[in-house]
């Protein structure tokens, strides 16, 4: 289903929306500004004007807030994964691709992707950023891995399923990565097509030779 709209939720919903983006973006600017360890949960809950109760009701850390934006996408494909049909002869690599592409063209538009690359070049610059990451990403990927096996029968431990997941995974880093540092603010549309161009490539990658060899 498509990503929900803030003026189609209730009062409430869009209040609580509100309040989360802004500590998102009160987050990664301060981040990138100030930097990660300079900048405190006090420093954000005094800026956005809210406890820290409110903030720990959407994050756990400094490092959920800083991931929240690919956080989003990633659970956004889970829940697509659950109900998405692969097409007609299609493999599981495929479904996942597809799956991925999907869920990114539905992000929201109102500054997701320019979070999204704050967020990309922190992670790059700050190693508690990137491990939380890591964490998240083996987190999503035993939970992609229980929907596979679920719906359409396949064994949990097999081997080519989450060399399947993290083909994606590693190729969405790398388009992101990318993506998120080309000078100046990357144009929310290229992010599809740097992603293809990495989807494009896997089968290359596994047949590359090198120089003399």
């Amino acid at each position: 289903m498509d990503t929900p709209s803030p003026a189609g939720l209730p009062l409430r919903e869009r209040k609580k929306l509100r309040t989360r983006h802004a500590l998102v973006d009160t987050a990664l600017r301060r981040f990138t500004a100030d930097g990660f360890d300079a900048t405190t949960l006090d420093d954000l809950c005094a800026e956005v004007e809210v406890s820290k109760r409110t903030l720990f009701r959407y994050f756990t850390s400094k490092e959920d807030l800083a991931l929240a934006p690919t956080h989003d996408m990633w659970t956004a494909f889970l829940a697509e994964l659950r109900v998405r049909e692969p097409a007609d002869g299609s493999t599981l690599l495929e479904l996942l691709q597809d799956t991925l592409l999907v869920v990114l063209a539905r992000m929201p538009r109102d500054g997701w992707a320019e979070r999204a690359a704050a967020s990309c070049r922190l992670a790059g610059s700050t190693p508690s950023i990137s491990a939380h990451g890591l964490q998240f990403c083996d987190r999503t990927t035993r939970a992609a891995i229980a929907v596979v096996a679920e719906r359409f029968g396949v064994v949990e431990d097999d081997l080519r399923l989450r060399l399947a997941l993290d083909v994606v995974v590693a190729a969405f880093r790398a388009a992101l990565e990318r993506w998120a540092s080309r000078p100046g603010a990357a144009a929310r549309e290229e992010l599809p097509e740097r992603l293809r161009e990495a989807f494009a490539a896997v089968p290359g990658s596994v047949r590359m030779t090198l120089p003399g060899l």
